[in-house]
């Protein structure tokens, strides 16, 4: 600064042509990585020369022992700097050095929307509903008709003379009145105690807000065409044998599979080793064509998947992420830029200009036209009308304890004998479990 200042250096700047991080428009360059590389030179006063990397690539070592791509340049100081979407490793680490992350990513499997939803139709019927709620369905539903058989053995309202009288809530007979009121049909015997009665009134009120939760649910999955992916994990994508799936040749994707320990990626790895003249693709252009064209899942980056889910609004991003990692910008090893790049990096995010150069870059009318999103209910989101059955049916089976008290009270009077002995005796009569007693073969009903 002042008469001695010098002209700001020109730095060479390799990158890699990709959708948006660097995209040809005529003879210019233009993306997210140019307009980063745009703001860290008016930060850091310096000048820059951009070029395309030679070969295409990120960054591996080859079979001779030498680092291709990007990384490559910067080890034999062809380029001061590499600003593209180059992921941070180990192995990239020990040879170069990384400034902190202006992107956070992680590997996900990218999908077509038709590929995805092929054979989720069969069982859509369950779809509105997750598993947890199911179960808990069946459980209450069971709960509810021993409950029912409970009560029905305990109230003397409902069975008087258990030493003469059969009673006709048998546990299929609870089984069919509760299948019946859950379909809205109605099924015979009808309870006549009161705790009967508040079991059989809590369930129906129950079984009508399922039938109401379930219906609304399926009906926004039918208007949505949203249904849920059968492929959500990695796991479920090896699992499969109707779609292929493959990576970037030499990508780190692939590394990370073939150095990972987990049983699941290291079948992937397998997967792709075996069949790498097949599934294997050059580049992430032509991975999307492949997935546009064919039974195609691509593993890779989750931050550029989800721009080419923005971009083509017939693909799909699988839930699951892996391998959480970040791109930073490379430098030669023990580069004085590393340290000014990174706090420069570092600026920019606290000031949101890494935000908005993200909206900027992934903006998407996509997720607008689309429906709004839908999900399987959970057994949270139904947590009250399941509390409400369980009190009611510890209310019906108090009920019934109840009723059978009083009845044994009065008897103890009449006969003179203890009220816990006749009760006693009242309780052993009535769960005298037959084969025909809980079965109910031998019932008219």
């Amino acid at each position: 600064e002042g008469k001695g200042a010098t002209e700001p250096r020109t730095l060479t700047v390799t990158t890699i042509l990709e959708d948006p991080y660097a995209m040809a428009r005529g003879t210019e360059l233009e993306g997210y990585c140019l307009d980063l590389l745009d703001a860290l030179a008016k930060m850091l006063h310096f000048n820059y020369k951009v070029t395309v990397v030679k070969d295409g690539r990120y960054g591996v070592v080859s079979s001779g022992g030498n680092w291709t791509g990007m990384v490559g340049e910067i080890i034999r100081q062809e380029a001061d700097l590499a600003v593209a979407p180059l992921t941070i490793t180990s192995a990239r680490d020990e040879v170069i050095s990384f400034t902190m992350p202006f992107l956070a990513t992680g590997i996900g499997i990218l999908l077509r929307k038709e590929t995805a939803s092929q054979g989720a139709s069969l069982f859509g019927f369950l779809a509105p509903f997750s598993k947890e709620t199911w179960t808990g369905v069946m459980v209450a539903y069971l709960l509810t008709c021993l409950c029912l058989f409970l009560a029905a053995r305990l109230s003397p309202c409902e069975w008087k003379e258990p030493k003469s009288e059969e009673n006709h809530f048998t546990f299929l007979n609870s089984l069919w009145f509760g299948a019946g009121a859950l379909t809205l049909q109605g099924a015979a015997p009808h309870p006549k105690a009161l705790s009967g009665r508040i079991i059989a009134a809590i369930w129906w009120l129950f079984t009508i807000s399922l039938l109401a939760a379930y219906t609304a649910n399926f009906t926004a999955l039918l208007r949505s065409g949203n249904e849920p992916l059968p492929i959500q994990t990695f796991e479920d994508l090896v699992k499969q044998r109707e779609i292929e799936f493959g990576t970037v040749e030499g990508s780190s994707t692939f590394q990370f599979f073939k150095n990972s320990r987990n049983p699941v990626h290291q079948m992937i790895y397998e997967y792709l080793d075996k069949r790498r003249d097949h599934v294997l693709v050059k580049n992430y252009h032509e991975a999307v064509q492949r997935v546009l064209e064919s039974n195609y899942a691509f593993i890779g980056e989750s931050i550029s998947q989800d721009l080419l889910a923005a971009r083509h609004c017939n693909l799909i991003r699988a839930p699951e992420v892996v391998g959480a990692r970040g791109y930073g910008i490379a430098t030669a090893k023990g580069s004085p830029w590393a340290n000014k790049l990174s706090l420069a990096v570092l600026k920019l995010g606290e000031s949101g200009n890494l935000d908005y150069l993200r909206n900027k870059w992934w903006e998407t009318t996509c997720f607008h036209k689309g429906p709004d999103t839908w999900s399987p209910l959970k057994p949270q989101a139904m947590g009250g009308l399941f509390l409400v059955l369980a009190i009611g049916l510890a209310l019906g089976v108090t009920v019934a304890l109840v009723e059978l008290s009083n009845r044994s009270r009065h008897a103890a009077e009449r006969e003179k004998k203890s009220c816990c002995s006749v009760l006693i005796e009242e309780m052993s009569h009535r769960f005298r479990i037959k084969e025909e007693a809980l079965w109910g073969v031998e019932s008219q009903y």
